[in-house]
């Protein structure tokens, strides 16, 4: 049974940083397609960033120069630096997984077959 289990959110002030963490279990990081995407009171669930088997990432312009996505295959585990942080990305966080090899963008990550149960993350100005 495939489980992923995000974790590191919480409330900074503008400009501030946090990483959050999606740990894997009953199912292989870096295998296929991994993403990150976010949903606010109100608002549609946004791709932010994937991640490629190979590594090759893309990201969102919104979150573009700001956030890193990175893995680490042998901790099983998802990562989302996000750094100079605003206000307007203030929103549940989730991770998301590919069950199979599929072309791998972070506007497609909401596509994908696994979600976590996501992370709260709030910036205050």
């Amino acid at each position: 049974q495939v489980q992923l289990v995000e974790s590191g959110g919480g409330s900074v002030q503008t400009g501030g940083s946090l990483r959050l963490s999606c740990a894997a279990s009953g199912y292989t990081v870096g295998r296929y397609c991994m993403g990150w995407f976010r949903q606010a009171p109100g608002k549609e669930r946004e791709g932010i960033a994937s991640i490629q088997r190979d590594g090759v990432t893309t990201y969102a312009d919104s979150v573009s120069g700001r956030f890193t996505i990175s893995k680490d295959n042998a901790k099983n585990t998802l990562y989302l630096q996000m750094n100079s942080l605003k206000p307007e990305d203030t929103a549940m966080y989730y991770c998301a997984a590919s069950g199979a090899y599929l072309t791998c963008y972070y506007d497609a990550v909401t596509d994908l077959y696994y979600w976590g149960q996501g992370t709260q993350v709030t910036v205050s100005s």
